[in-house]
């Protein structure tokens, strides 16, 4: 059975993040995948100082809720990054975990996350998908240094309020389309 692991960078708990990235693993979930949604809001994920004790040892020092979340990566098939854009890129909560995925950059660690599919999901208030080409290269070459296939991606502009992202159907139903295509097992 495929296991689907969805990471979800946004701050705001029930926000369009977290229903875009919901409706992605009911998707993986409909087509027999095992699922999980990580909120990054509920953990506290310090950022990265560069010391790299995680290539001589295996292990990062920083003790945080990150801990929590290097063994779920390593058991997972399949990633999804969502977060909201911030300023062209994103949230700080998921740029703290995207900075500490440096762990998988050592020879000891890199085949622990190498070859793992991946799908990078948006959301944001601008009504241009353009808007978010800055955050998608930077995902994209974050998950292509790291070795991982990108299996599809999301977006879905126009979606600042709060739950805006209901009243898009289709976007809805993308989603859950995705989250299907992902989820059936080799």
């Amino acid at each position: 059975m495929k296991k689907v692991l969805g990471i979800a960078g946004s701050p705001r708990k029930g926000g369009n993040t977290h229903i875009l990235v919901s409706q992605i693993l009911k998707g993986a979930r409909a087509a027999g995948a095992r699922t999980e949604l990580v909120s990054l809001s509920n953990l506290r994920v310090k950022e990265c100082d560069g010391c790299h004790t995680c290539w001589d040892t295996e292990v990062c020092w920083i003790s945080d809720g990150m801990k929590r979340i290097y063994k779920k990566l390593m058991d997972s098939d399949c990633i999804i990054l969502a977060t909201p854009m911030y300023w062209f890129g994103p949230t700080v909560p998921m740029k703290a975990f995207i900075d500490r995925l440096v762990y998988f950059c050592c020879p000891k660690n890199e085949d622990k996350i190498k070859g793992k599919e991946v799908v990078l999901a948006t959301v944001f208030a601008g009504d241009d998908p353009g808007d978010a080409t800055p955050l998608l290269k930077m995902l994209k070459m974050t998950t292509d240094y790291l070795g991982m296939k990108l299996k599809g991606k999301i977006l879905a502009p126009g979606v600042g309020e709060k739950g805006a992202i209901k009243k898009k159907k289709r976007k809805l139903k993308e989603a859950f389309n995705l989250g299907r295509s992902i989820g059936k097992s080799s």
